[in-house]
């Protein structure tokens, strides 16, 4: 999934650049080699991890019997997953273009044709044999073949973007260095959320059992919570790469500082309405009472950070927008292993589990002020370049 999204950041990021610089023919030829070479590159990488499927399994703790049932679905899933690669870049290269609704549509539609088939394919009905977890990868798969050729179909026929022609040596180089040069750092970057998470749930174990029960609803929370900061982060970059291809810094900059606004005050909104619902919406996850209150807690904390965190999401999708991958992928280990994960382990030590909490707002707090002056820099420098 993070190669996934990776890739689908350089692909929107070289597309972009391009039809910024009117440049179509050059944008049409990039999301030809770009479609295909994020499916040859998704597939070797593919065909490695199913070659190590067992090792890497085992390597985690899975015993035999587990491994065969992993072996059961992953022998489906890995191959399909070259269409989730593919996925995710035919949506970057679509919102590039300016069409967004595409994408949405898709996302929803897969969905839906998953949610359907799970149960059909995992228990069966009528000539359907129950097939179980082969079932489930199945329904997936299907609901990937269907959405990628939805996407294609609106690639090459509908909106002409995908050229019948093969494109030379040159473009089909520098297009693919470009879009890796920011997909792979991109990818790496998306990396770090797991880890870190990994890393907080361990301590949040040193308090018990049930501040991990009320982390864990708290972290399924956050997605809901922080949902307009997703779908900024995917609709900012090909607005800003388009006005990065252009010139136009200046557009960048009001962009980049109305979207900080905006997302500041709704998380603000945001963490007032779970603050006054935190009572009834813990209550919809546990009855226990030591993960009522913890979860309370996390509630009252937590979120206030989320503006924050927002800054920090969308100051990284702008630096990979301007074609600086690496810059985005050195704030985002150090989000997260030189300012996150310490100043709440820092914090639990010497305020128990709201200074857990607690920690992690201020580190999200100090990154969105590090995060902020590093894409300023980034815009002055650009327009130190363009002044010469």
């Amino acid at each position: 999934m993070s190669l996934a999204i990776g890739l689908g950041i350089g692909a929107s990021a070289v597309v972009a650049k391009y039809i910024g610089r009117e440049d179509l023919e050059r944008a049409k030829e990039s999301s030809t080699v770009i479609n295909y070479v994020a499916l040859l590159f998704a597939a070797v990488l593919i065909a490695a991890c199913w070659f190590f499927m067992e090792p890497l399994f085992a390597l985690m703790g899975a015993d035999a019997g587990l491994i065969a049932l992993i072996h059961d679905y992953m022998s489906i899933w890995f191959p399909g997953s070259v269409l989730l690669v593919g996925l995710m870049t035919a949506n970057s290269i679509l919102r590039a273009h300016g069409d967004s609704k595409t994408p949405s549509i898709l996302m929803a539609g897969s969905g839906l044709i998953n949610a359907l088939l799970d149960p059909l394919f995992i228990f069966g009905y009528g000539p359907v044999p129950a097939m179980g977890i082969k079932g489930a990868a199945i329904a997936t798969l299907v609901a990937w073949t269907v959405g990628y050729g939805y996407l294609f179909y609106h690639l090459a026929i509908k909106h002409r973007l995908i050229s019948t022609r093969l494109p030379s040596r040159q473009i089909l180089i520098s297009s693919s260095r470009e879009m890796l040069r920011i997909g792979l750092p991109a990818a790496g970057a998306n990396m770090m959320t797991p880890l870190a998470m990994g890393t907080m749930t361990a301590i949040a174990a040193g308090f018990g059992t049930s501040v991990v029960a009320a982390f864990g609803v708290g972290a399924r929370l956050e997605p809901i919570a922080t949902l307009l900061i997703l779908a900024m982060s995917s609709t900012l970059p090909p607005l800003i790469s388009q006005n990065y291809g252009a010139g136009r810094l200046d557009r960048i900059k009001e962009a980049y500082s109305m979207s900080l606004r905006f997302i500041v005050i709704w998380q603000l909104a945001v963490y007032l309405l779970l603050v006054l619902a935190a009572p009834w919406i813990a209550r919809v996850f546990t009855s226990d009472p030591e993960v009522l209150e913890t979860l309370r807690l996390f509630i009252w904390i937590l979120p206030i950070g989320y503006g924050m965190q927002g800054i920090i999401i969308l100051s990284n999708s702008s630096l990979n927008a301007m074609h600086r991958p690496m810059t985005a992928l050195y704030l985002s280990v150090a989000r997260f292993f030189v300012l996150y994960v310490p100043c709440a382990y820092l914090g639990s030590r010497f305020f128990g589990v709201p200074g857990f909490f607690g920690g992690a707002v201020f580190a999200n707090s100090l990154m969105a002020i590090i995060s902020w002056i590093t894409v300023k820099r980034a815009l002055a420098a650009e327009k130190a370049l363009h002044a010469v």
